[in-house]
């Protein structure tokens, strides 16, 4: 039988989500072989897939960072994280623009209910607040996001739940965009962007 490898981000975004799991990744040693300490690796992050950007995006977006103003039917969550390059080094003043369907599946197409764009802060970091989205025909659960670095191109993507059975039946998902999500229902993503 194979064996599969996870990536060392999602191990450590996921020990990271833990209560307490943030104080112990300073604990965590790098793989010792022969009895010493390896070298720390070097960033091996590819850059976040590209997915379509459907049919439902809308230009022009409000600046912010909570949609539950919106009064959008939906489980309360929160999806946070941080946009890096491909040396893992944080990308300050990344553009991201988010937009989704509510719990129902539903899409505003005509405001600006769930949608709105932020930037990342001093250490690339960014956080929405808003609905867990819903499912409707031949999709699963998914954000949609256009992440653009500052002077870079625009990349445009989707975000997914893990485990999620309809994930299996729809043709755009991809493993590789899942999210870590929490006991609580919060998520979580890096987003690693060319340099």
């Amino acid at each position: 039988m194979a064996e599969q490898s996870v990536p060392r981000r999602r191990v450590l975004a996921s020990l990271a989500a833990l209560p307490l799991g943030a104080a112990l990744l300073r604990f965590v040693p790098a793989r010792a072989e022969t009895g010493t300490l390896a070298a720390t690796p070097a960033c091996d992050d590819d850059p976040t897939p590209k997915q379509t950007e459907g049919p439902y995006w809308t230009a022009d977006s409000p600046q912010r960072n909570d949609f539950t103003g919106d009064g959008a039917p939906g489980i309360p969550m929160k999806l946070t994280g941080t946009v890096v390059d491909t040396a893992c080094t944080p990308v300050p003043g990344t553009l991201l623009d988010f937009w989704q369907c509510d719990g129902n599946g539903v899409y505003d197409n005509e405001g600006y209910k769930l949608r709105g764009h932020q930037y990342t802060d001093a250490n690339g970091a960014f956080g929405l607040t808003t609905v867990k989205p819903g499912l409707y025909p031949g999709r699963t659960r998914h954000f949609h996001v256009k992440v653009r670095r500052p002077g870079g191109e625009v990349l445009t993507t989707q975000l997914y739940f893990p485990n999620e059975p309809a994930n299996k039946t729809d043709g755009i998902y991809r493993p590789e965009l899942e999210m870590t999500v929490a006991a609580n229902g919060d998520a979580s993503f890096t987003f690693v962007m060319e340099k």
